[in-house]
């Protein structure tokens, strides 16, 4: 449903706003379950799940595919897609203040909430790796949309590998619940369609005011 939503971007925003406000409901109704259940029935059953496939070699694998939902790694990786798609360097504050936002509200978040990690007492409800990579990821899925077909499938199918594997990491490497990365995940793209509404927003309003019709409007 998510990739169906973007793939005809950029057009009426019907639909990203619609995503939006499925993908709010949803944190909303997730975070309210775990604030009045603690963990939820199907964690430690995940949990487990996937801990079983925890080998050395595979840790070691999701080690290194941890740091994709580093901000202190995806924060400067802003300034790669700022290279790359002329779309974001259009709205470059846009996707700067995405990638400072996420982990200030996933930090605000985690307090309030105040869920402790499956493993510690620190607070672990939602993820911040996972909201960072999904926020960054999913800056991806929308600024592809410039890119040729094939291509746009392509890199669109690697962020969304990209965010999963994220996720899968937080657990199997004992961080989180899999309802911390579940949150995480749609808080960022929460985050992240916010940001692309935003930017087509702007871009309208420079069209329009740019027109000969728009100018004297």
């Amino acid at each position: 449903m998510f990739l169906a939503s973007w793939s005809n971007w950029p057009v009426p925003l019907l639909q990203p706003r619609a995503l939006l406000v499925v993908l709010g409901a949803f944190f909303v109704a997730l975070a309210a379950a775990v604030v009045f259940l603690g963990v939820l029935p199907a964690d430690a059953a995940v949990r487990e799940g996937l801990l079983a496939w925890g080998s050395p070699a595979v840790i070691g694998m999701m080690r290194i595919v941890n740091r994709a939902g580093d901000w202190r790694v995806l924060l400067p990786g802003t300034l790669v897609l700022l290279l790359v798609f002329k779309r974001a360097r259009d709205r470059w504050w846009i996707w700067i203040a995405l990638m400072i936002a996420a982990p200030m509200v996933e930090g605000l978040l985690k307090v309030a909430i105040g869920r402790p990690r499956p493993e510690g007492t620190a607070f672990g409800f939602p993820s911040g790796h996972a909201t960072a990579a999904a926020a960054f990821f999913g800056a991806v899925l929308y600024l592809a949309g410039s890119l040729p077909p094939r291509r746009r499938r392509l890199v669109r199918g690697l962020a969304v590998a990209c965010i999963i594997l994220v996720g899968l990491a937080r657990v199997i490497l004992r961080a989180h619940w899999p309802s911390d990365v579940l949150g995480g995940i749609t808080l960022g793209l929460g985050l992240a369609t916010v940001a692309a509404i935003l930017s087509s927003l702007d871009g309208a309003q420079d069209h329009r005011t740019s027109s000969p019709c728009g100018a004297l409007r």
